[in-house]
């Protein structure tokens, strides 16, 4: 573990993450991370709103697959919108 923190591209990659520069990778980065939460968010929210008529499980299982439905093309939209302003 200690040599891939020595390693001379992951500490620049961590570095620009943690700097919010925005290039190809830590965008990817970003979509997975928004990805993940949105999921875990659209579980959550299918458990509440239907978990009593047609089961937790399947609540959350279906929140979970259709909530990145409407946040992928959302935290597009907002790279592509913050790439653009930071050359301005």
């Amino acid at each position: 573990m200690r040599d891939f923190l020595i390693n001379p591209n992951v500490r620049d990659f961590l570095t620009s993450l943690a700097d919010g520069d925005l290039n190809i990778a830590t965008e990817f980065v970003w979509i997975i991370i928004a990805t993940a939460l949105s999921m875990v968010g659209g579980a959550i929210g299918g458990m509440l709103l239907a978990g009593k008529d047609i089961g937790y499980q399947f609540s959350a299982m279906l929140g979970a697959l259709f909530a990145p439905a409407g946040v992928i093309p959302a935290i597009l939209l907002g790279l592509a919108a913050l790439n653009f302003l930071t050359n301005y």
